[in-house]
């Protein structure tokens, strides 16, 4: 096959994904300070990402180095499964963050672990069921006026796809919507018991709306686009447009990690610890709810 320049970039992201998300899942996991129910969403996160990168990188070397179907059935199998968990996680995430407020005397509780390990299940769960679907035989290889934009995929396996991807945005739009007001709230209610200047409240309003708008806006540039044209695209239509939808969609995998990693204050001190060659696992950390990260 002539070289796709457009897959040689997939590909260079595909690396940079891997290497960023790698760096998150192995602090994670080796820190036994960071077991609390936020990090673990946070690792889940790195992790799906992680395998998205993955999947990008085998992609290009099986289409290129050792072409077959069935190996192009597994790799996108592991991109679909990698990139539906990875949005599932933004979604617990974001379901974590809204009960850290709502039920803030409660929230560390036993309760909240045993909720963070089900919706782990649960995402987990059905994306390797998304991921399996080409694999088991929905696919159409036999068949190609059955496809979608994304070869082998089929048109109602990517319609599923797409609607589940306007409905995971839809949720986080309206958790996030109930997070501003809350955090609203709060910061009236603490400048008024602290006899605070309404110019205060209204940096601190300010600046957590700006943040969740960050959040929102990263998601749905990053993965709107493909979803529409998922649903309204045909596989006649030029490759081009599935390249120029697809690659903004990678991009979310690579700034997940600064997003809900890297600007994480105890995240930072391990990274800063390990690059300075003092690190040690009893590394003092203070306790955050989800809505600092």
């Amino acid at each position: 096959l002539a070289l796709n320049p457009w897959d040689v970039v997939l590909c260079i992201l595909g690396t940079i994904i891997s290497c960023e998300n790698a760096i998150v899942v192995v602090v994670i996991f080796y820190t036994p300070a960071f077991r609390a129910p936020m990090f673990l969403l946070i690792g889940s996160l790195a992790t799906a990402d992680l395998l998205a990168g993955v999947g990008l990188i085998l992609h290009f070397a099986f289409v290129y180095f050792i072409p077959s179907e069935a190996v192009s059935l597994l790799t996108v199998g592991l991109l679909v499964t990698s990139f539906t968990a990875s949005v599932c996680s933004l979604l617990t995430i974001t379901i974590d963050r809204y009960l850290s407020l709502y039920n803030a005397l409660t929230y560390y509780s036993e309760r909240t672990v045993t909720r963070t390990y089900i919706m782990l299940i649960l995402t987990w769960g059905a994306s390797i069921c998304y991921g399996l679907l080409p694999v088991m035989g929905w696919n159409c290889l036999k068949e190609p006026s059955a496809c979608s934009i994304v070869k082998p995929l089929t048109k109602n396996h990517l319609i599923i796809l797409s609607v589940s991807f306007l409905a995971v945005f839809a949720a986080m739009l309206q958790l996030y919507v109930q997070i501003c007001r809350i955090v609203c709230r709060h910061a009236q209610q603490i400048a008024v018991q602290r006899h605070l200047l309404a110019s205060s409240h209204y940096v601190t309003t300010r600046k957590g709306i700006a943040t969740l708008a960050v959040i929102l806006g990263t998601f749905a540039s990053c993965w709107l686009p493909f979803a529409v044209y998922g649903l309204l695209g045909d596989y006649s239509y030029p490759a081009l447009y599935t390249y120029a939808t697809l690659l903004p969609a990678t991009y979310n995998s690579m700034l997940n990690p600064v997003i809900y990693a890297f600007r994480n204050q105890e995240i930072q001190k391990v990274l800063w610890a390990v690059c300075c060659g003092c690190f040690s696992s009893a590394l003092p950390f203070r306790s955050h709810s989800p809505s600092d990260v």
